[in-house]
């Protein structure tokens, strides 16, 4: 007989109190999350910002940039404040801050150039809760599982921990099904632990209605982002046959020529997975903001591991199968840095 799977305790006695101390001296609470914010990123910031206004706390949650369109409808995410848009009330939140949390982010510089130095020069204490590996932030606390589908998953259950879940609004369920649902792709991958079923299964119990989150994120898009993946895939998609691997780039041009806005491109790297036999989909895309800067998303299926090229080729990292990275030169150079990457990669991309 199977043994039952029970959600075992995260935190240790000593990170509890060392978690409530740090909370109870703090009545200004700033969160903030990394650049180009995700679904994970804003789930977990909005949930964060219910439970705390919840424990009584006034809360202010600061994105380095805008999230993208589709996540519009995720609870407090219209009331977060932009870095790159609102940098005053920025510097005013982190003047008052009493305490500053850091989410879905492992390194400081994640924040972008805007506000990364903001973060480093605010005195308050730091808490980090995340799912990256090698967190090197200088905090005073960091509950990083790398193990964990999503930052939303270690947020619920430090929630579950310290007690505060059993108030659990079904504003703050969603917020935390949302980061769980996009970081895994809806389920389709990193989410073979058979905890982070019994945790949606708890979020559902609190009220959340996944049906609806679900067509909320996927069934969402415009017209023109259809059209833009449609010319991508035809016109700009490599497909490396014997080394099932395709890349696709995309110039600010093209993003442009579609009136496509940020964000609007959000999940192309998946798709060219769903070819038979396709093991890496490389996504490569000049920043709308920084001329000769391109912006690289990796994906991939089973062993092969994305973290490890995204670390050699990219100057970036992340999950085994969802990585990315950025490289300063053209997208000439870097198409040919990506070639570079699948080749050194080819005895694991081979039959």
């Amino acid at each position: 007989m199977a043994e039952t799977i029970t959600l075992q305790r995260m935190l240790s006695d000593e990170q509890c109190a060392q978690l409530r101390q740090l909370m109870e001296g703090a009545e200004h609470v700033v969160l903030c999350c990394h650049h180009n914010p995700d679904g994970d990123a804003v789930g977990s910031m909005a949930a964060a910002t219910l439970l705390l206004q919840r424990l009584g706390k006034k809360v202010t949650a600061i994105l380095p940039n805008h999230y993208p369109d589709f996540l519009h409808w995720v609870p407090t995410a219209p009331n977060m404040l932009v870095g790159d848009r609102q940098l005053q009330r920025v510097d005013e939140a982190l003047a008052k801050a009493q305490l500053v949390v850091l989410l879905d982010f492992n390194t400081i510089s994640r924040v972008g150039p805007l506000l990364t130095d903001r973060l480093a020069a605010c005195p308050a204490p730091r808490i980090m809760i995340d799912h990256h590996l090698a967190p090197d932030a200088d905090c005073q606390l960091t509950v990083s599982h790398p193990e964990m589908c999503s930052t939303c998953e270690v947020l619920l259950r430090l929630m579950l921990d310290m007690g505060w879940a059993e108030g659990m609004t079904p504003q703050e369920a969603t917020a935390l099904y949302t980061g769980m649902m996009t970081d895994t792709g809806n389920f389709a991958y990193a989410s073979n632990r058979p905890e982070i079923f019994l945790c949606v299964s708890l979020l559902l119990q609190h009220g959340i209605d996944k049906d609806h989150i679900y067509r909320n994120v996927f069934y969402s898009h415009t017209e023109s982002r259809f059209r833009l993946l449609g010319y991508l895939l035809y016109e700009k998609m490599e497909v490396m046959e014997s080394l099932h691997t395709a890349i696709i780039t995309m110039t600010n041009e093209e993003r442009l020529r579609f009136h496509t806005k940020n964000g609007a491109t959000e999940g192309f790297v998946n798709i060219p997975l769903e070819m038979a036999g396709m093991r890496l989909s490389i996504f490569l895309r000049e920043d709308t903001e920084q001329p000769n800067l391109v912006r690289v998303s990796t994906r991939s299926l089973d062993d092969f591991p994305c973290n490890e090229l995204c670390a050699r080729f990219f100057n970036g990292g992340g999950h085994k199968n969802a990585s990315g990275g950025l490289l300063r030169m053209s997208m000439d150079e870097a198409l040919q840095v990506a070639h570079r990457a699948v080749l050194a990669y080819s005895d694991k991309l081979k039959d």
